[in-house]
């Protein structure tokens, strides 16, 4: 008997199956490319996120040698998908990196502004969020606005096509902008500024509810048992802290994926000033009654991107040496700091200082520099970006102790080690780097009833791995290197150059 968590990335999606233990029996995964029609707007059509998706499932179906009794779904979240009453979509999913809806961000932000919005969502206003775009939908775009039942998430909608209820966790929830994580409902006030009905939005069940079972025709299409049990899933980043075991107060992930993201647990949210002027998310967890503080920047998509435009050597070599093209330059990486400074503000600057402008910046090159210096330049300039980023939760949340790492940077012993000497903390690997998988198996536990509680699912199989510490003498070479990159973001905004 084994658990299925499938994680519906921004650009990718994964599948993997786990037995009661949390031991990975099988992954795959698919990558896929929105679609930009226009300057700052970013769609999908669901079928291709939702095609790539049966493709994971149905691969580690067959490779995991084990029958599934129960999946659930992770997904990005701020993404939302316009469906008919029977799930259908009737529109494209608008991305959450689409930035369309400046105009209703102006509008909050002249009616309720920046704090009242924090305050009910734990939300910092950005148009990002699918409430802002679902009310440009409701302006710009009448016929799909007109023809929506339901404004889901990608995780939603992922329950839509496989036939069950089409709830919505806590988690997701939080993630639209129209969610008061306080009261854990739907803000009526949010939604009356957004003249958008409180029944164009899902029902809310706790991660790990049972949504329903899947009938013969879903279960033969994506590769899977008719009466498999389909649970609740979540947001992937409190399903990823889930993974690694964040699971009480004070307990910190950090996510290396398309975004890197730092998930502190907690009691109650962080809605103060302070945290507003970190544009820290705060929001409901995945394990009941618990909530998640966020810094997150953009990060993997950095690293594709150099991947794809420079190292074609290396793709070439992993293709037909079967190793990772990430792995090929890492072994190519020179010895000490690059001596660049290189700033991973691809799509805006993320926190601490939210900077949706922000640009990438590649500052310190000289003839004798590489290739390979300027990817070593991204790792550090993301290592820095960590380390910014911890100080600021730790002002607000309390010590940070360690940062259990989890996702494709985490398969890395060098970055690892990297990382804690630029940051100064210590690091740990988790036995499985698929965290976000891991959480929405766990949650699949959860409604199949192999784990009381999602907390006593992590602790029976989220377990760390290797621990790195940081080292004094490398982390002194890299003092200067560090001090230079800080001031570079705050030059750069000075000089008016975002």
């Amino acid at each position: 008997m084994s658990l299925l968590g499938l994680d519906l990335g921004t650009s990718a999606c994964k599948a993997a199956v786990f037995d009661e233990d949390g031991n990975l029996l099988a992954v795959a995964s698919r990558e896929y490319s929105a679609d930009i029609p226009r300057p700052g707007w970013m769609e999908m059509d669901p079928n291709r996120m939702w095609s790539a998706a049966v493709d994971a499932v149905r691969q580690v179906a067959i490779e995991s040698l084990d029958t599934v009794r129960a999946l659930a779904v992770s997904s990005q979240g701020e993404t939302f998908i316009p469906v008919d009453a029977f799930g259908n979509a009737v529109g494209p999913a608008i991305m959450n990196a689409d930035n369309r809806a400046t105009e209703q961000v102006r509008l909050f932000e002249e009616l309720i502004g920046k704090d009242g919005i924090y305050r009910i969502s734990g939300c910092v206003l950005h148009p990002m969020y699918a409430l802002l775009k679902i009310l440009w939908l409701k302006e710009n775009r009448p016929d799909i606005y007109g023809s929506a039942a339901k404004f889901l998430s990608v995780g939603d909608y992922a329950l839509a096509r496989l036939g069950v209820n089409t709830f919505t966790d806590y988690s997701l929830a939080s993630r639209t902008m129209a969610f008061d994580v306080t009261r854990r409902d739907w803000s009526d006030h949010l939604l009356n500024i957004a003249g958008i009905e409180k029944d164009r939005f899902p029902n809310i069940k706790p991660a790990g509810t049972v949504a329903g079972k899947l009938s013969a025709a879903v279960a033969g299409e994506i590769g899977l048992q008719e009466g498999t049990i389909v649970a609740v899933g979540g947001h992937d980043q409190p399903c990823g802290a889930l993974g690694a075991g964040v699971v009480e107060s004070g307990d910190t992930a950090d996510s290396a994926g398309t975004y890197e993201c730092l998930a502190v647990a907690s009691n109650k949210p962080t809605l103060s000033d302070e945290a507003l002027s970190y544009s820290l998310n705060s929001y409901c967890h995945v394990v009941p009654g618990k909530y998640v503080t966020l810094a997150f920047f953009p990060a993997g998509i950095v690293l594709r991107w150099f991947r794809d435009q420079f190292a074609q050597l290396e793709i070439e070599e992993a293709a037909c040496s079967g190793n990772d093209a990430y792995d090929i330059l890492v072994s190519k990486l020179p010895d000490g700091p690059s001596g660049i400074c290189f700033t991973p503000h691809f799509i805006g600057s993320g926190n601490p200082t939210w900077n949706a402008n922000a640009t990438g910046a590649l500052v310190g090159l000289r003839p004798d520099r590489t290739r390979y210096h300027m990817f070593k330049a991204i790792l550090e300039g993301i290592a820095c970006e960590i380390g910014t980023n911890s100080k600021v939760l730790e002002k607000l949340v309390g010590k940070i102790d360690l940062l259990r790492t989890t996702g494709g940077g985490a398969r890395s012993s060098y970055w690892l080690q990297m990382r804690a000497n630029i940051t100064g903390k210590r690091i740990a690997s988790m036995r499985c780097s698929e965290a976000v998988c891991l959480g929405a198996a766990i949650l699949a536990g959860v409604g199949l009833g192999v784990y009381d509680t999602p907390q006593e699912g992590a602790r029976r199989v989220a377990k760390c791995d290797c621990f790195y510490e940081p080292d004094p003498i490398a982390a002194a070479s890299y003092s200067a290197q560090i001090d230079s990159y800080r001031k570079l973001y705050t030059a750069l905004a000075e000089k008016g150059i975002y």
